[in-house]
């Protein structure tokens, strides 16, 4: 019987450890950005469409994971304060109106790493796991 009521326990415990253990992500730049850092509203200002231009002036070239990936959600929730859907819908309103075009979708974090390594004024996001030498971490997401 007494097993019976640890083995709850254990399953919220296990739950709790996956949840705290969840992806950290790195917001990413090409290595030969200027910008030693950014904080979280300049890059929440470029993936909601508020700004499209880098702090150092240049346009930039977003990319996004695609909607499956848990990086993502974790990404918006913490970067931007919104969920994956209210980004969504946030920008359905701005292409309806003509004022903004978003983030290109690419489909694994190794693309989004490879395109922002071969583009001087691309920004994106990845698991920090996965950061090499070929892109610059300007913020982290935890």
């Amino acid at each position: 019987m007494q097993f019976n009521m640890i083995k709850p326990l254990l399953g919220a415990l296990v739950l709790v450890a996956a949840a705290s253990a969840q992806a950290q992500v790195a917001v990413v730049v090409n290595p030969k950005n200027l910008a030693a850092s950014m904080t979280a509203d300049q890059v929440s200002s470029i993936f909601l469409g508020k700004t499209n231009t880098l702090p150092s002036g240049a346009a930039a070239q977003a990319v996004d994971l695609p909607d499956s990936a848990a990086a993502r959600e974790h990404f918006y929730s913490k970067a931007t304060g919104k969920s994956s859907a209210q980004v969504k819908a946030a920008w359905s309103r701005l292409v309806f109106s003509g004022k903004g075009t978003p983030p290109k979708e690419l489909g694994s974090a190794a693309e989004v790493k490879k395109f922002v390594a071969a583009n001087p004024d691309a920004i994106g996001y990845i698991e920090k796991s996965a950061v090499d030498g070929s892109v610059k971490v300007v913020l982290s997401v935890d």
